[in-house]
């Protein structure tokens, strides 16, 4: 299993959008993709304009096919990319799970 951890900056005054384009994407990307195991994306009431991405796929092959997908491209790479300062992106590989 490949875990990806995405730190988010916002621009100034961008929460409410990128939620809404977050809660477009999700119906329409991961949860109809096969090897996307989980997406969750948070947000932190004392930090505003941030969000944090928690997402987990099978593997490698299927982060490549989420990051490919036309829903990916236009909502994601398209319209979330310019609501954004800085992102971070963190690999995890799955050690402990109950």
């Amino acid at each position: 299993m490949l875990a990806k951890v995405f730190p988010i900056k916002l621009k100034d005054g961008m929460q409410a959008k990128a939620e809404a384009v977050v809660r477009e994407f999700a119906p329409k990307g991961p949860a109809v993709e096969e090897g996307t195991l989980s997406f969750r994306v948070y947000r932190d009431s004392t930090q505003p304009d941030y969000l944090l991405f928690v997402e987990h796929f099978a593997d490698q092959a299927a982060y490549d096919a989420h990051t490919s997908s036309a829903a990916y491209r236009e909502l994601i790479a398209g319209e979330f990319a310019g609501l954004i300062v800085e992102f971070v992106e963190i690999d995890h590989e799955l050690l402990v799970a109950h």
